[in-house]
Formats: C-alpha cells, structure tokens, sequence
C-alpha cells in the first residue's frame, strides 16, 4: 500500500509541475499535427502503390505518428531527471522512506498521462483528414501506446541516473531512439522496404507495435500481429520496469 501511495504522490506532483510549464506538452502536440498537415496528404498519391498496407492513407500514417510520439516523448523525459538531480529534488527524496519503485512509477505514469493526451488530440484532429476510426480497435491502441510509454519512460530515466549530464544523455537517446524509429515503419510502411530491411525490421519491438496499432485502426482484430505486438510489448514493458526500478534504488539508496 505504500508503494501505491507514494506512486501517487509522485505523480500528482509530477503532473502538476508538467501543467504548470506546458511547453513539453504543447509542443508534444504541435510536432505530430505538423506531419499530419505537412506530410500525410503526400500519402494519398502512393496509397495505391504495391505493398502499401489496406486502410487508406491515414489509417496507416496516424498510428505511425502515434508511435512517434510515444518513441520520442518518452526517450526524452530523462532530461527533466537530469534537472531534478542538479537541484538537489532526488538527493532530498533518498532521506526520506518514500518507495524507490514509486519515484520511477510515478514519474512514468505521468509521462504516458501526457502521452495519452496528447495522442486523443492528434487522432481527433485527424478526423477530418479522413482517418476511419474503430472504438474498440483504438481503445486497444491507446491501450498499446500507453505500454510503450511504460516501456520507454523507465529506460530514459535510467540513463538519465546512470549518465547523470543532459550533455551525455542526448546523443546517447538519439541514438537508441533514431534505429527505432527508422526500423519500425512509422512514415512509410516497411511493406515496401527492401527484404533485408524486412527483415532486421523484425527484431525492432516498435515495429510489432506499429503493426499491431495500424490493424487495431482498421478493425482487423483477427490479425494474430496484434497479439505479438501486444506480448512484445508487455514482456518488454516488465523488462525495463524492473531494471529501471533496481537502478533507482541503488543510485537513491
């Protein structure tokens, strides 16, 4: 019970810092509506080429940009770590006997908070652009978008208590965050890629995340792609939560 009341203490105050300085959120929201509008009507033009996925253009570009946003709102939350630390705010937290698992939960549920948010925005906006929306298949994908925040919140973190610099932890989040996102088919679909690019495509997890979103949007819910991505992602979601979890309780001890 402690653990849960200190994870909500966490994230109360961690979302209202968020809400007090909505840059990161506003901005979160503007770089994604800014793809819609500057590169999914060039989609349409190559919707009917061979290998493109069923759907329609923005069915299979929005939950691309779904992904997106969650790879890189999340790889980025470590900065505001590497902040805390400088000022002192974890330093003063390790005197106390607040869990050591909250101060990683709360955190990160408050990251996929603004991640759910933001990705309800975008997904309304793209309505009228001619997204076709399914109520359960994009509650699912919400769903699988809240996991890879929790699956990439804890890894920033970690890195931010391990690399302890903003210096340091940039290039070292653009690069892990880059391969991801190049591999998994969030702009185009890897359908049209070449087959050895299929192939290493395969053992990025973002890719089956991908895969599973765009299906959950056009109601294919016997896609057995759907399952993976969602296995994937929970296995990889405990993986880095614990890990992530250990490593704040050495660094906070």
């Amino acid at each position: 019970m402690r653990t849960v009341r200190d994870t909500w203490l966490i994230y109360s105050r961690s979302l209202t810092l968020s809400l007090r300085n909505p840059i990161w959120v506003i901005m979160g929201i503007i770089q994604p509506v800014l793809y819609l509008l500057l590169f999914g009507p060039l989609l349409n033009n190559i919707a009917s080429m061979p290998g493109f996925p069923p759907g329609g253009a923005f069915n299979v570009f929005v939950p691309g940009i779904l992904v997106m946003t969650a790879l890189f709102g999340s790889s980025f939350v470590g900065f505001g770590l590497c902040d805390e630390m400088r000022e002192g705010v974890v330093e003063r937290m390790r005197v106390t006997p607040m869990s050591r698992v909250a101060m990683l939960l709360g955190r990160s549920l408050r990251d996929v908070t603004l991640l759910e948010a933001q990705a309800a925005i975008l997904i309304l906006l793209a309505v009228p652009f001619g997204l076709h929306l399914n109520a359960g298949g994009v509650a699912v994908a919400l769903a699988l978008l809240a996991l890879i925040g929790l699956m990439m919140s804890p890894v920033s973190y970690t890195m931010a208590l391990v690399l302890k610099s903003e210096d340091a932890l940039a290039p070292a989040v653009n690069g892990m965050a880059l391969p991801l996102l190049l591999l998994s088919g969030v702009m185009l679909p890897m359908t049209m890629a070449p087959d050895w690019l299929q192939t290493i495509a395969h053992f990025n997890p973002l890719y089956h995340a991908v895969a599973a979103i765009r299906l959950l949007f056009n109601a294919s819910f016997g896609d057995g792609e759907i399952v993976v991505g969602l296995v994937v992602m929970v296995v990889l979601t405990v993986v880095t939560i614990t890990f992530g979890a250990r490593t704040f309780s050495r660094t906070a001890a």
